[in-house]
């Protein structure tokens, strides 16, 4: 029987970068309002989030960046305390409150968690509705709303503890992942394959030259059909010759038509299909092993659709 889990944490909604941010916590609320208001809650084993040890977050990052977001946090609490700013910016679109250290521990551990939980067949897949996202979190600095990179620190976390030989990583966020890229390029256990809006943010992405990337960047409006196409002749070939044994996904969901973010035109099915594609490929490589890890996605009533949708398919509803 196919059991998926579901990882979240209250502290993932404490994490606030200001007023009229897009990134915000309402997102997790439309996500659990989708799920319950569908019936889809009802059939994913929920668990809480662990918090992600510093060990841990430093399979991926540097230990200087680890120790930086730390200090940070530690001195916005003390500033606040004493009657100062409730808010570090620590780059133009990504600040911390004294809540986001956790969050960032939490988003990382339920990563973390949810690859012990499918490498130990107690679920065969699992979803991470958490945040900060991730994906555009590098090894030696946070970017564009990510602090720490969930995937990335769970996808090395297989490897080096679990002893995988060979774990796939999909993005299919409209913006590239390049925090992932900056960690993972190079490294032959891995294969990365993507698709993502270009020219767009941020701006990196086409001219990669690892040979365990395949990024497919695409213009703006394009949709689902075309992307169809993209994924069936341009990621499934390469994850059939790469055979993975755990697949990760970085699970934006800004490429939807509906989305301000984005210039694509996506919607709930072809998250659907897209998710199905991968599962066939985790079925057949895997053992069914997948986690999804939640990135983009801000208009929030697409945002709770496309999650559901993309869900369904990894519980077999």
């Amino acid at each position: 029987m196919n059991k998926t889990g579901y990882f979240t944490h209250a502290d993932c909604r404490r994490h606030d970068m200001g007023r009229g941010h897009p990134e915000c916590p309402e997102r997790l609320d439309a996500i659990d309002d989708r799920l319950l208001a569908s019936g889809v809650a009802d059939a994913l084993e929920h668990r809480e989030a662990p918090l992600a040890g510093l060990t841990q977050l430093e399979l991926a990052h540097d230990r200087l960046h680890v120790a930086a977001m730390r200090g940070l946090a530690q001195d916005l609490r003390e500033q606040e305390d004493a009657g100062g700013s409730d808010h570090i910016y620590i780059d133009p679109d990504t600040a911390m409150n004294r809540h986001s250290w956790d969050a960032a521990l939490r988003a990382a551990g339920a990563a973390l968690a949810a690859t012990d939980a499918v490498i130990a067949g107690e679920l065969e897949n699992a979803f991470c509705a958490v945040r900060p996202p991730g994906h555009h979190a590098c090894r030696d600095h946070a970017m564009g709303f990510c602090i720490f990179n969930n995937v990335a620190v769970a996808a090395r976390y297989a490897l080096e503890r679990h002893g995988l030989e060979r774990v796939a990583v999909v993005d299919f966020d409209v913006h590239h992942g390049n925090g992932t890229e900056d960690i993972l390029a190079g490294d032959e256990r891995v294969l990365m394959v993507s698709f993502f809006q270009h020219p767009f943010y941020p701006h990196t992405g086409a001219g990669s030259q690892a040979k365990n990337m395949v990024n497919l960047p695409v213009p703006a409006y394009t949709r689902g059909p075309a992307v169809r196409e993209l994924v069936e002749y341009g990621w499934l070939p390469r994850l059939e010759a790469f055979k993975p044994q755990m697949i990760f996904i970085s699970a934006g969901f800004d490429a939807h038509r509906e989305d301000d973010l984005g210039q694509m035109g996506l919607v709930e099915a072809d998250y659907a299909w897209i998710t199905a594609q991968i599962r066939q490929v985790a079925k057949r490589h895997a053992q069914g092993r997948i986690v999804s890890c939640l990135e983009g996605g801000y208009n929030l009533d697409a945002l709770g659709r496309s999650v559901e949708a993309h869900v369904r398919v990894l519980a077999d509803l």
